[in-house]
């Protein structure tokens, strides 16, 4: 059954149960009068609460005239439509809304938290939500209405451009939740301003202008950015700033962010970097030696790109430079402290006033000819003194010296290092062909790999010696104009070889242990510094045998070269010369008996080929 069906029931069973009287008709004539002349009046004083009840008896004609006016002029309160509606009264907890419908309608005032100004007289959405409470008053929702309407809004902001007003409800992970149109959107934390954002707090429960930048139509999501809204304005500010720039003008700015490569300037809606480089004319290592953030400061235009909205500014240009104040007093030869500010490999750059900075080079650091590292020397930070060398003003380089504070070594070398002199003096590094050994600071000397050792055979100086070891040297040469010293080491000794000479003479007899077994013989050790060399053949015993590693013989010296140190010797050598002294004792013996005895030229012959087969190991 319809609602208008239901209220003319309700009316014909009223009449039923009613005697009308003529005092009541007479009462309600006026009424459709009334209604006819003034319909608002009549459906704003008629009491729906009353005809429901039954206590005041309408009738047909009068109830369609009713209703005919009711669908003309109130909303229907049983469709999903979003409706707008007048706010007439606000409460501590909720808003009175007038619908134009048969009774006002009620909103909690959370539903207008993101609105936190709205007064009596606002046009607000709504849709109802319960027809009718326990006091006849329809409850209506703001939020409802809103998220209905709220994706065809955001869909054509996104598309027009257009700037929404959003309520930040809370914090999230990475950034804030903002309601627009009653949907909840996502603001990046990056979104949320221009520059860093330290507080995120200090935004939640506020109003705020957004620009919607992305939606997720299937995962129903939104992104929104203030950031942008910013930028926008701050681009326009940027063109009419640089617009009205020129290079040399100073301005004054703000320090808005210290980088480890320069300062980002703010100068009133645009920003300019400082490069490090132009932040002072002496060496810094980081910008915050210098400036500190929202430090107020002058600085220059050095260049600005007006497309790319670029700005170069320099801070150390609006001062002389350095070199254009060092005094002419200044010159070559003079004496100046400075603070060591780099090192590097090849020498050290040294500060002798703010901007002004001298090389000394690794050769000017010490009179030694064996160049070391700068490290050797001095490290940063080092308060030095050193000696002008060179001085030019134009290209702004200064050349400086450290040895020149100390006599040249070299000055009377030939009367410190004679030829012929010894010395002790420490090893210092090694080449494949020698040893370079320091006598003092300044005076180097090679010791070539054949001046080590009279009997050693060296491939390589780190087996004779280390760095940093002292060795006893004998001055060889001395080249003053070269700056050069040849020293030996074995020549601190006499040489062996001139007594071993006599002692390992050719044809002398040693006893000595196999050594090694090599490819082609073996070696003995007469001495720690005689290394004899068997050959294979010599290696043979008496019995046809041959020596072996750690057995112990006799050897004769077969060989002896004292300008190369060979030494050959053979054990063979000695059985060998014993037989033949015997086989020629043997003949001579013979001779003697066949002279006496005169034997026959066969027994002769027997006699001699019975040696000569003793002598060839026969038995």
């Amino acid at each position: 059954m319809s609602e208008k069906e239901t209220k003319q029931a309700e009316v014909a069973t009223t009449e039923a149960a009613t005697v009308e009287t003529t005092e009541t008709k007479t009462a309600n004539a006026p009424q459709v009068s009334e209604a006819q002349a003034n319909p608002e009046k009549f459906l704003k004083d008629f009491n729906w609460h009353n005809y429901e009840e039954g206590i005041d008896p309408v009738d047909d004609k009068q109830l369609e005239e009713f209703e005919k006016l009711v669908s003309e002029n109130f909303v229907d309160t049983l469709d999903d439509e979003v409706v707008e509606g007048e706010v007439i009264h606000i409460t501590d907890r909720d808003a009175i809304i007038d619908i134009n419908a048969k009774s006002e309608g009620v909103i909690s005032l959370n539903e207008f938290r993101y609105n936190p100004d709205l007064k009596v007289g606002d046009k607000v959405e709504v849709l109802i939500d319960v027809r009718e409470d326990a006091t006849g008053q329809l409850v209506l929702s703001h939020r409802k209405a809103r998220v209905i309407k709220a994706w065809d809004r955001v869909n054509n902001a996104h598309d027009t451009g257009e700037i929404v007003n959003g309520f930040v409800k809370c914090r999230t992970k990475g950034g804030m939740i903002v309601d627009v149109f009653g949907i909840e959107a996502f603001l990046p934390g990056s979104q949320i301003d221009v520059k860093p954002i330290r507080d995120y707090d200090q935004y939640v429960n506020k109003t705020m202008e957004f620009k919607v930048v992305k939606i997720n139509h299937e995962f129903k999501n939104i992104v929104v950015s203030h950031k942008a809204l910013i930028e926008a304005d701050i681009e326009e500010q940027k063109k009419e700033i640089i617009g009205q720039l020129e290079k040399g003008q100073v301005l004054e700015g703000i320090v808005k962010n210290i980088t480890s490569y320069g300062v980002f300037i703010d100068l009133g809606g645009v920003d300019g970097l400082v490069h490090i480089t132009d932040l002072s004319w002496s060496r810094i290592n980081h910008p915050n030696e210098i400036v500190e953030l929202d430090q107020k400061l002058n600085v220059v235009i050095l260049d600005f790109d007006e497309d790319k909205s670029r700005i170069q500014l320099g801070l150390k240009q609006l001062s002389k430079h350095p070199w254009e104040a060092l005094g002419d007093t200044v010159k070559v030869g003079d004496k100046v402290k400075g603070k060591v500010v780099v090192i590097a490999d090849y020498g050290a750059f040294v500060e002798v006033e703010e901007g002004v900075e001298g090389l000394v080079h690794v050769s000017e650091m010490s009179w030694s000819t064996h160049l070391r590292s700068a490290q050797d020397f001095v490290s940063v930070g080092d308060e030095i003194e050193a000696v002008i060398l060179t001085l030019d003003r134009e290209d702004r380089k200064m050349s400086l010296g450290i040895k020149q504070l100390t006599p040249d070594p070299w000055t009377d070398i030939t009367s410190k290092y004679p030829v012929g002199s010894k010395h002790s003096g420490i090893v210092r590094n090694f080449t494949n062909f020698g040893v370079f050994v320091e006598l003092e600071e300044g005076i180097d000397g090679l010791i070539y790999i054949s001046d080590l050792s009279w009997t050693k055979k060296i491939k390589h100086p780190s087996e004779f010696t280390n760095v940093g070891d002292t060795l006893e040297v004998v001055v060889l040469e001395l080249d003053v104009e070269g700056r050069k010293l040849s020293l030996g080491h074995k020549q601190t000794t006499d040489n062996p070889w001139d007594k071993y000479e006599t002692e390992f003479a050719l044809g002398t007899t040693h006893t000595a242990e196999i050594g090694e077994i090599v490819d082609k013989g073996a070696t003995i050790d007469f001495n720690e510094d005689i290394v004899a060399f068997v050959p294979s053949r010599h290696l043979e015993k008496e019995d046809g045998s041959k020596l072996k590693k750690g057995e112990s013989a006799e050897f004769k010296i077969i060989e002896f070269n004292k300008e190369f140190k060979r030494v050959v010797a053979s054990h063979t050598a000695i059985f060998k010369e014993e037989e033949m002294a015997n086989v020629k004792a043997a003949v001579k013996k013979q001779e003697a008996q066949a002279a006496e005895a005169k034997p026959t030229l066969g027994d002769a012959n027997d006699a001699l080929q019975a040696l000569k087969d003793k002598m060839d190991g026969k038995k």
